[in-house]
């Protein structure tokens, strides 16, 4: 089975390595003998199910989340069951990697408006007369 990222991308199984951690938090008396929190960890650089152009954009967006070898380690400890952390840390590696999967829109280069350029330079007389009635008084 795959985690589905996009209606075009899905990580198989067995590129994703989860292993089983103590959790801070929620747990009651479990929490010092359970180990619910989930590590899950991607190795973008050598993932096959990533596009190139996705997996720079997935490895830009993790920030301190990626290792210097290119693995995303995604931590989830929000709930008290195994279970639960588990499909969160899922769900997050797929929300990642779909914000990755949409190309950023390019900037369009635009002019300012003669009306804003107006604006503009009629704020600067404003300041520059403010400031020049400023310096006479205080000249005394």
């Amino acid at each position: 089975m795959a985690l589905q990222c996009t209606p075009h991308i899905a990580i198989d199984e067995a590129e994703l390595e989860e292993s089983f951690v103590r959790a801070s938090g929620p747990g009651g008396q479990n929490v010092n003998k359970l180990s619910t929190a989930v590590q899950l960890r991607f190795d973008v650089r050598r993932s096959a199910a990533l596009p190139d152009a996705v997996a720079v954009r997935l490895m830009r967006l993790a920030g301190r989340r990626l290792t210097a070898e290119g693995v995303l380690v995604i931590t989830a400890q929000r709930f008290r069951t195994q279970e639960r952390n588990r499909a969160d840390a899922r769900e997050r590696l797929a929300e990642l990697v779909a914000e990755a999967a949409v190309p950023p829109t390019p900037r369009r280069a635009t002019r300012p408006t003669l009306a804003s350029k107006k604006r503009r330079l009629e704020a600067k007389a404003k300041r520059g007369a403010t400031k020049r009635l400023r310096g006479t008084a205080s000249a005394e």
